[in-house]
């Protein structure tokens, strides 16, 4: 699914990416980590093809997104942040994405998930922090790609909300869709994730399972793996 070769990135003097390799098969959820500055979002945003690299490549279904667009449309993606038009409606953002996505959505189940109903007539500026995060959540999932990726998806979500969003990525993950994920809240890592993938200083650290990684580091608990590795790095 995705193929990433010696990949570069620089902003001014800072070097964010050094020479990223990876593979991410068709299938299953794998979890991006890393502490504040480790290159995350840099590595999500040139897959999006919103940053371009220095050096390096990047193919989804072999194919280089040098150059293109077009792969773009076989991917969702929940940006950690989602600016709204204040003005609009839920329902009218809603209609735009779809008019712009030039695709149907499923849209209906989603809103039944994460309560939307009564929301739906509301101006976005009105709404909580919670249930712009919902909003956001329905625009990612509605038009079944194969290929999504979810930055921060658990901000802001009542324990409902969550579980909701655990129940529909098992549901993308048994349809056989390649799942990207960045969180900082590792109890729900450990719950979804198949693999995970942990960047330090702009290069991968690990690469596996958090049975691997805990074997890795001689840790018990996930968590504390983490935090291990953090350690080992910054004493």
């Amino acid at each position: 699914m995705i193929s990433i070769e010696n990949l570069h990135k620089s902003f001014s003097k800072n070097q964010v990416l050094r020479g990223i390799d990876l593979q991410i098969e068709n299938g299953g959820v794998f979890a991006v980590l890393g502490p504040n500055g480790s290159g995350k979002t840099t590595l999500i945003k040139c897959l999006l093809g919103m940053v371009i690299p220095d050096h390096g490549t990047i193919y989804i279904d072999d194919r280089s997104i040098k150059n293109a667009w077009r792969y773009r449309q076989e991917i969702d993606y929940l940006p950690q942040i989602a600016n709204f038009p204040n003005n609009l409606k839920v329902k009218e953002l809603i209609r735009m994405i779809v008019d712009l996505r030039e695709r149907k959505g499923e849209l209906q189940p989603l809103v039944e998930a994460f309560n939307l109903q009564p929301f739906l007539d509301k101006k976005l500026v009105n709404l909580s922090g919670g249930t712009k995060q919902k909003v956001n959540l329905v625009l990612a999932l509605m038009f079944d790609s194969p290929l999504i990726i979810l930055d921060e998806p658990t901000a802001g979500l009542d324990p409902i909300a969550l579980l909701h969003l655990k129940k529909l990525i098992q549901r993308e993950k048994q349809k056989g869709k390649t799942i990207l994920i960045t969180s900082h809240i590792m109890s729900f890592v450990e719950e979804v994730a198949d693999e995970i993938v942990f960047l330090l200083d702009g290069v991968i650290y690990f690469k596996g399972t958090i049975a691997a990684l805990r074997e890795k580091t001689d840790e018990r608990d996930f968590e504390h793996a983490i935090a291990s590795i953090l350690k080992e790095t910054y004493v």
